[in-house]
């Protein structure tokens, strides 16, 4: 079976979400995000790490650089508190969004 596309600004959404437990590295984002949605979604690093830059860009979240788990350099990435509140923001959007959707095919 094909693996979803996602709609554009749901990455973003998925990174906040993922990094409100708490700091992680890039592939450890990855790897959270495929198996919280049971492997259905992947994000590729093409994808991620430009999501990430775009997210620091806009203040959402913070970086800094400390060891992995494997004992290797590993830039964290963590929520900043105009994060957390953006995240609030996308989530009663797609809150909306999904009901709205689930609506018409319901229906249609």
């Amino acid at each position: 079976m094909a693996k979803p596309d996602l709609l554009p600004g749901t990455l973003d959404m998925l990174i906040l979400k993922v990094l409100h437990r708490g700091p992680l590295h890039g592939f450890a984002i990855a790897e959270r995000i495929l198996q919280l949605s049971d492997e259905v979604l992947s994000v590729g690093e093409g994808s991620l790490y430009p999501a990430l830059y775009r997210l620091q860009a806009k203040g959402w979240i913070d970086s800094e650089w400390g060891q992995s788990e494997n004992n290797r350099r590993a830039k964290y990435y963590q929520l900043t508190r105009a994060g957390r509140k953006q995240l609030e923001v996308e989530s009663v959007g797609w809150d909306r969004l999904t009901v709205a959707i689930a609506r018409v095919m319901q229906s249609a």
